[in-house]
């Protein structure tokens, strides 16, 4: 059996739980932020768990994470 690689650009991005969902960061935080309210930004610095339409894709980019 061969072994699969790791696309190492979604290694960086995605994280796996304790109950193995995957977790990821928001978009929107990196640049332009002075015309963001702050409550927006302070939302925005928090993970969220992946959907389960993503996360099925995912499994097979991220076989070993």
């Amino acid at each position: 059996m061969p072994k699969f690689k790791t696309k190492s650009a979604a290694a960086k991005r995605f994280k796996k739980t304790g109950t193995g969902k995957l977790v990821r960061n928001k978009a929107y935080k990196s640049h332009i932020l002075t015309k963001k309210t702050s409550k927006r930004k302070r939302n925005l610095r928090k993970d969220i768990v992946t959907d389960i339409t993503n996360s099925k894709v995912m499994k097979k980019i991220l076989p070993y994470l």
